[in-house]
């Protein structure tokens, strides 16, 4: 075995090992949960080798150094205050989502019109426009943390595959009989996985272009589809209110979470992939043990909708959107409500934490962006501008670019 390189990953919060194994390219994570800024690396690094045979006495100085570079990052707490830096008029038609590559030097925006723009953060100049689908651009990623590649997934039933340096298509995806609306790339950025509202899932390979898996066995549509952080395991949220853990390798099911009551709206891993987050417009969200498929909580308290949720990159903590106007953050060890996100005036469809998380960003169809305490829930900053309701909100890695799309057409860039 020969370890090829050390790839440090801000978030989540950990090392990625990429190493040879009789020639086939392997990849393992090394998970830094505990790490915080009083953290004493060299012992740490110490701890790691002794569990971690890949990392010889040689690569130590260089795993010391990134994670003296990780806990700088959670170092910067910062108590930063956001500024309207662009206002971009992207499209003609509407915006259906916005993503940032993983250093937030660029972001894509896809619209109704029919293309997928890649915009240059600092400048807000168009790089490029990606020309090609025959209906809505819907689905949108760029394949981080590499970040060479984007994919769009289309109402006209295809997903093509794009270089970000170029502009060109490599590959067009052909084989749904029905809208694509959710997409990922698997960590490795060996695969890229379309969900469809033809009911199915399907693996396809960056490389060749071909068609790996197709996933069957839901029996609505699947609208949303994430990888665990191995990249061995993809879930699939459907209509149907149920969720599907399925082998990325086989392409067989692992297993069907039942217990929501109405449609999924978001399902997803924790970093360390013990547990599962699902969110159901029956207005609750369950976890799951990734390992069993068992039901281990359920959280309550929304009045509404379930319309987003998220673990922070440890996994400690979990936060929930609804549509009733609020959010919550629950703890995932005592699954006990810790504070409550009030001052939204609509429905908040979108939420995630800063890489560091000590932030909570939510996009609220009373057409502000928020920017809350994870641990107080107290509103720091309302991002003001928008003309019609936000859908989509995002942070950099690094925790200090945010980017908001709105129904009103714009994309604003906060820094």
């Amino acid at each position: 075995m020969k370890l090829k390189s050390l790839l440090l990953r801000y978030y989540p919060p950990g090392i990625m090992l990429e190493y040879e194994k009789s020639g086939q390219l392997k990849t393992k994570c090394i998970d830094l949960l505990d790490l915080d800024p009083s953290t004493d690396v060299s012992a740490l690094v110490e701890e790691i080798q002794k569990a971690e045979p890949l990392i010889t006495a040689s690569r130590s100085d260089q795993v010391k150094l990134l994670i003296q570079r990780l806990q700088n990052k959670l170092g910067q707490h910062s108590n930063h205050k956001f500024y309207l830096f662009k206002v971009l008029r992207a499209h003609i038609l509407p915006l259906t989502n916005v993503a940032l590559n993983k250093s937030g030097s660029c972001f894509i925006t896809g619209s109704y019109d029919r293309t997928c723009k890649l915009w240059d953060t600092a400048s807000g100049e168009e790089l490029h426009t990606l020309e090609g689908h025959r209906n809505v651009v819907y689905a949108i990623a760029f394949n981080n943390p590499y970040g060479d590649k984007i994919a769009t997934g289309s109402f006209d039933k295809t997903c093509k595959l794009w270089s970000v340096e170029t502009g060109k298509c490599y590959h067009t995806f052909r084989g749904h009989t029905a809208e694509i609306v959710c997409l990922s790339f698997n960590p490795q950025s060996t695969l890229v996985a379309t969900g469809s509202m033809d009911t199915t899932a399907k693996l396809w390979d960056i490389q060749s272009g071909e068609e790996v898996f197709t996933l069957t066995g839901h029996s609505a549509e699947i609208i949303s589809l994430s990888f665990n952080t191995s990249g061995n395991r993809i879930i699939t949220g459907s209509f149907d209110h149920t969720v599907t853990v399925w082998d990325a390798d086989t392409g067989r099911k692992v297993y069907t979470l039942i217990g929501h009551c109405a449609e999924i709206s978001s399902a997803l891993f924790n970093w360390d992939c013990s547990l599962i987050l699902t969110g159901s417009m029956d207005k609750t969200c369950k976890l799951w043990d990734a390992v069993n498929g068992k039901c281990v909580a359920t959280l309550t308290g929304h009045d509404d909708e379930i319309l987003d949720s998220c673990f922070d990159y440890t996994g400690k903590l979990i936060a929930t959107a609804s549509a009733d106007g609020t959010a919550r953050i629950f703890s995932a060890a005592t699954r006990k409500c810790i504070t409550k996100l009030e001052g939204h005036e609509g429905e908040i469809s979108k939420i995630s934490f800063n890489p560091q998380g000590n932030r909570l960003l939510t996009g609220s169809s009373d057409k502000t962006a928020r920017i809350w305490d994870a641990q107080t829930g107290q509103c720091l900053q309302v991002l003001e501008g928008h003309l019609d309701e936000i859908f989509s909100c995002a942070f950099n890695y690094k925790g200090d670019i945010i980017i908001t799309g709105s129904k009103d057409n714009t994309c604003r860039i906060w820094r």
